[in-house]
């Protein structure tokens, strides 16, 4: 604990007493915290891990979703393997199945295209630009007219930001709308595929072992960014040259032992620590169980209609391995509440602020009153929008409202159009509606809408936007849209981007049509979310205010939710007790892989690597107290989703690990964080390295690395 550190509100918090293993850290906050980072043992100054234009940080990047890190001057990025599994996918096919068998390209020329989704994001500039986003807003605005306002003062910043197209920018709103922040990206659009393991390698264990330890997992996955001969970023050519990076990490296969500090770094998505006890409990009791029974049902409809054709289940391989980790976390998030009862500690919490608000409270009367007003009408709307997903589950009739959208924005000056659907987006629409044609059979999506009607219909009238049942087709009348559409074509489905609205209304083609109807139904339910948003965006940051004076006169740390943005957290390498009389961790091995093997998914290792293990090739890999190879660590890291891939470091920055799970009982953590039992799951490098060099003889890729091996 330490408490001599105060970050100015400013830098969205204070620090006092923080623990060292919570928080996720801006990089610019990281000097208030170097008598912290210096305690547990890291020696890179806190000031150069606040540069991102310096080493380690200039090293970190991110893909969709997911973190990454350059580890060679030539563009190679180690990610996830289920980072990277889009890519696998897309390049996969009955006859080449590299889900099934990994890839290895031995040559540049060998490397496969990752796909228009597949791209490199690199941070290069953040800075505050609250003043300029919130400054000068009149008080008297309705929520949607507020809301307006300030997205037409952040399109205006990232315009000005994208002035040069090589870069993507975006200004995200911390503390729900308190302070933004402007973040430009190197946005690279090359990125092809360069190695990874099988997926009895990558995804050992799959669903059963996912966000369980002890785990045995090789999840990772190599990528490499390439830019045009000038160096900038480019479309994907054959001329195209490996980008050379700023910066790359170097790899150390000295390893960790317990207790040893480790340095975190990349993107998490999203937390929700300093929502309200009402919050949590509509997430509990409401918003999580229907997550989990739509997703339950989505899951068994997916798998009845690809059963028995390969073809049918590599398409949606992804889909269904991305639902499944989303299932999962959702149960374990129910399950952490009914472990630990979140919402009475928040109540006692929330009743010590506000009897504190009343005496010490500066800001307006009716804050509490209105905060609790606003959130109420979030979840109301929450449940409407869930009723529309329902009602609207097709990635066809997706396709076609985006199609006609678009349209409909093309209409006004660049600078009005909704965010999303200005110029600079086009290109990525185009991807998706493109990268449709490796994850979709119509027949496939024909069964999943039509079982999501029948959920549709079991919902509370009441949770239901108003109108649209009169606009959805019936349960049973889906095949002649299916069988009358073209949009099931990619060259057609492409060749509407760029036609006026008057074309789609006068389209015989029946998913424009309902496109056409949907529209102002779902534009109504968009113009509620905005009126929400706006009234939660001038109200929270109000009672953030509150909460950092609060906790201030406590000494107790308030940080910023994640967000998507760059972050560092900070631990130590770390066992936990899940339960009483069990310890788990912090090291898995590789004869642990031997006792999980029974020849059948998802536990059915490669036979070269079973034989490397029984044969003990360990090699220079060899952990000395251990007497055999790590595969899976834990440490105390504060992270989320969107950490998948990030970079785990030692106290000199080099790396060690690749970060991609958490234990079950951590998963709460994205409501409130517990240092007894909050643990990250880690794949160790030198499992890794292993793989490469003993059963995947990936040689050109280990020489390509600079790696420091132990002395011997």
């Amino acid at each position: 604990m330490f408490k001599s550190v105060v970050l100015p509100v400013a830098l969205l918090g204070v620090a006092a007493a923080a623990g060292a293993d919570e928080g996720q850290w801006q990089p610019h906050q990281l000097p208030q915290l170097k008598s912290e980072l210096k305690r547990i043992g890291i020696t890179i100054p806190a000031e150069r891990l606040a540069d991102l234009t310096k080493h380690p940080m200039s090293a970190i990047v991110a893909t969709p979703g997911c973190s990454a890190s350059f580890v060679s001057p030539d563009g190679l990025v180690v990610t996830n393997h289920h980072c990277g599994y889009s890519a696998i996918q897309r390049n996969s096919t009955p006859e080449h199945n590299y889900i099934a068998n990994g890839f290895l390209a031995k040559t540049r020329a060998e490397e496969l295209p990752g796909g228009p989704n597949t791209v490199v994001y690199v941070t290069e500039k953040v800075e505050d630009v609250t003043d300029r986003v919130l400054k000068g807003l009149a008080t008297n605005l309705s929520g949607k007219d507020r809301h307006e306002q300030v997205e037409a003062r952040i399109k205006a910043l990232i315009a000005e930001c994208e002035s040069d197209k090589a870069y993507r920018c975006s200004v995200p709103a911390f503390n729900r709308g308190g302070s933004y922040y402007r973040i430009k990206q190197l946005l690279i659009r090359d990125v092809r595929l360069v190695y990874a393991p099988a997926n009895s390698v990558g995804d050992f264990g799959g669903d059963i072992d996912n966000y369980e330890f002890p785990r045995h997992v090789g999840d990772f996955s190599f990528l490499r960014a390439y830019v045009g001969r000038d160096g900038r970023p480019a479309d994907p050519s054959p001329d195209n040259v490996p980008y050379r990076s700023k910066s790359f990490l170097v790899v150390s296969a000295e390893g960790l032992k317990a207790g040893d500090p480790i340095l975190l770094a990349g993107y998490p998505g999203r937390t929700s620590r300093y929502k309200l006890p009402a919050e949590i409990r509509f997430a509990r009791d409401v918003d999580y169980p229907a997550k989990v029974a739509s997703i339950t049902a989505d899951l068994s409809v997916i798998a009845a209609a690809t059963m028995g054709n390969p073809d049918y289940t590599v398409r949606y391989a992804s889909v269904s391995k991305s639902l499944n980790n989303v299932l999962k976390k959702t149960r374990g998030l129910l399950d952490g509440f009914a472990r630990k009862d979140i919402a009475s500690i928040k109540d006692a919490q929330d009743a010590q602020f506000r009897a504190w608000y009343k005496q010490h409270g500066t800001g307006s009367k009716n804050l509490l009153a209105d905060l609790d007003a606003a959130i109420a009408a979030d979840m109301a709307t929450t449940q409407q929008e869930t009723a529309w997903a329902e009602a609207t589950h097709s990635d066809l009739l997706r396709s076609a409202r985006t199609l006609y959208r678009l349209a409909l924005e093309q209409q006004k000056p660049d600078a009005q159009r909704e965010a999303g659907y200005q110029d600079r987006d086009v290109s990525f629409i185009k991807a998706r509606l493109t990268r449709l044609e490796q994850s979709f059979v119509p027949s496939v999506d024909q069964a999943r809408w039509q079982a999501a009607l029948v959920r549709y219909a079991k919902i509370d009238a009441k949770a239901r936007p108003q109108g649209l049942d009169a606009l959805l087709p019936a349960q049973n009348a889906l095949a002649p849209l299916y069988k009358a559409t073209e949009l099931g074509d990619t060259a057609k489905r492409l060749a509407w981007i760029g036609k006026d609205a008057d074309a789609f209304r006068k389209s015989n083609d029946p998913f424009i049509q309902l496109a056409v109807r949907l529209h102002d139904t779902g534009m109504a339910l968009e113009e509620r979310r905005k009126e929400v948003d706006g009234n939660l965006e001038r109200v929270v940051p109000q009672y953030m205010d509150a909460v950092i004076a609060w906790k201030k006169s406590q000494g107790k740390p308030v940080y910023p939710d994640a967000n998507s943005t760059l972050r560092v957290t900070y631990g130590t390498v770390a066992p936990y007790s899940p339960r009483d009389g069990i310890v788990k961790g912090p090291f898995t091995t590789l004869e642990g892989i031997l006792e999980k093997q029974t020849g059948k998914p998802p536990f059915d290792a490669p036979n070269a690597l079973l034989q490397a293990i029984r044969d003990k090739r360990y090699g220079q890999f060899k952990d000395p107290a251990l007497g055999t190879v790590p595969v899976n660590f834990l440490s105390s890291a504060d992270t989320t989703g969107g950490n998948s891939g990030s970079a785990v470091m030692n106290k000199r920055g080099e790396l060690v690990g690749l970060n991609f799970d958490s234990t079950y009982e951590s998963i709460t953590k994205d409501w409130y964080f517990d240092p007894v039992i909050t643990r990250a799951i880690h794949v160790d490098i030198r499992y890794m390295l292993w793989l490469m060099k003993e059963v995947d003889h990936a040689d050109n890729l280990l020489k390509e690395m600079t790696i420091k091996y132990p002395k011997s």
